[in-house]
Order: C-alpha cells, then structure tokens, then sequence
C-alpha cells in the first residue's frame, strides 16, 4: 500500500518501510507525528483519489534526523558592468521514517 501525501508545499509517493527527505518539520529526533494531507492512496490496480484530500486517510512517521542538504552556489554577473555577486545556500531537511499508510 502506498500513499501520495503534501507537506512542506511538495507532494511524495511513500510506502511503509521507506526513508524520505521532506522539508524542516518542527519536531524532536525520535518524535511520531501524522500527516493526515493525504492525496492519494494505492493498493495495487486499487487506487483512491482524493478531491483534493482522501477523507480519513493519514500516515504515521518517526522523525530519524534533521540536516541540511549539500551547499548550493549562486553566481551572477553582469558582463561588462563590474558587478559579480556570490551567493551560497543550504536548504534544511527533516528525514522520515514512514510508519503505516492507514486508509
């Protein structure tokens, strides 16, 4: 059984079992939490969409750990103007552990 679910203005496809990397959620390392933004939910050939959210539907994770993910550089330049601007960024993360797809 998998689900699509919404957190952090992204959508994923998990399944019980699987590891992700979602936008920073407030919450402690070892802490469960339920997202009930449920999209959509599969069981083989079976599959249950919702209108925008499947009624009743939720997924339990265990945060495993926060981080932040590799530095990601800006550059801009305007030629001939003197103007160069260097610019780094590293986007924090939450990783979850997804507990049970509960339809």
């Amino acid at each position: 059984m998998y689900a699509v679910i919404k957190t952090g203005g992204k959508q994923y496809k998990v399944a019980a079992g699987e590891k992700i990397k979602v936008e920073q959620i407030a919450a402690d390392v070892g802490q469960d939490i339920v997202i009930d933004q449920v999209l959509a939910v599969g069981d083989g050939a079976e599959l249950k969409v919702g209108t925008p959210l499947v009624s009743g539907a939720t997924v339990t994770a265990t945060v495993v750990a926060h981080g932040k993910h590799d530095k990601v550089r800006i550059f801009k330049l305007r030629r001939r103007k003197h103007y160069q601007k260097r610019q780094g960024h590293r986007q924090a993360f939450t990783e979850l552990q997804i507990g049970a797809v509960n339809a």
